[in-house]
């Protein structure tokens, strides 16, 4: 109920100046920050949320040069909701080489949070996973490719609208059939995934596809985004 009431939409930067590329740029460099301020895994997901919602909602009126100050606001929200020791204010001045001040971190931590009715409680794709890899039984080599998979998918624009669940589903999926290439799809994803899951394999195998090609894409090695590929 969650997930359905909280949604990223299909296409949400359209007639922004804002484009996928700049997005992508954005998540690669706010991944390189998650690290080294050695942030919750949850702290992750919950930023490259917030930022797209207040792309969703704001994007139209958002000038380029203020995309890295929405970003490390939407991080810095979230390390409050997801940390025991949050970083300060003056941590993302610093990170962004004083590029903004905390003043202007502030201002935008109030329209960010406006935009999005102060609601924080969107289940994120860790949390589904979690549930599913219990349900599955899986060793912690799947559980840990997985989870890389979904990260790998954070910067690409084209996902950004999968709800978590199914892009939780369809990481573990690929997941599994990596690390057996021997088993088949159907025999990979059981009855019991599916039942806790509650997606069915058909359901999964256009995000599966796709999932695959991003992955092939990151490990080009003329990729340039490399933060999540470096830091696994």
């Amino acid at each position: 109920q969650l997930e359905a009431g909280l949604v990223i939409k299909k296409d949400f930067l359209k007639g922004c100046s804002i484009n996928s590329r700049m997005r992508a740029v954005l998540v690669d460099w706010l991944v390189e920050v998650h690290s080294q301020f050695k942030l919750l895994q949850e702290t992750l997901y919950m930023t490259v949320y917030l930022l797209d919602r207040y792309l969703q909602s704001e994007g139209l009126t958002l000038r380029r040069n203020q995309l890295q100050l929405i970003g490390v606001t939407a991080m810095f929200v979230a390390s409050k909701v997801e940390e025991m020791y949050a970083p300060e204010i003056n941590d993302f001045v610093y990170i962004t080489d004083s590029a903004y001040t905390a003043e202007e971190i502030k201002n935008c931590e109030l329209k960010l949070l406006r935009s999005i009715n102060f609601n924080v409680s969107r289940p994120l794709p860790l949390h589904f996973l979690r549930r599913n890899s219990k349900a599955g039984d899986v060793d912690m080599q799947q559980h840990s490719l997985a989870k890389y998979l979904m990260e790998v998918c954070l910067q690409e624009y084209s996902l950004a609208h999968c709800p978590p669940s199914l892009l939780a589903a369809t990481a573990l999926l690929l997941a599994l059939r990596l690390l057996q290439p021997q088993v088949c799809l159907s025999s990979a994803w059981t009855s019991t995934l599916a039942y806790y899951s509650t997606y069915g394999l058909r359901q999964l195998l256009p995000l599966l596809h796709k999932m695959a090609m991003v992955v092939q894409k990151t490990h080009d090695p003329k990729a340039t985004l490399k933060a999540v590929f470096t830091k696994y």
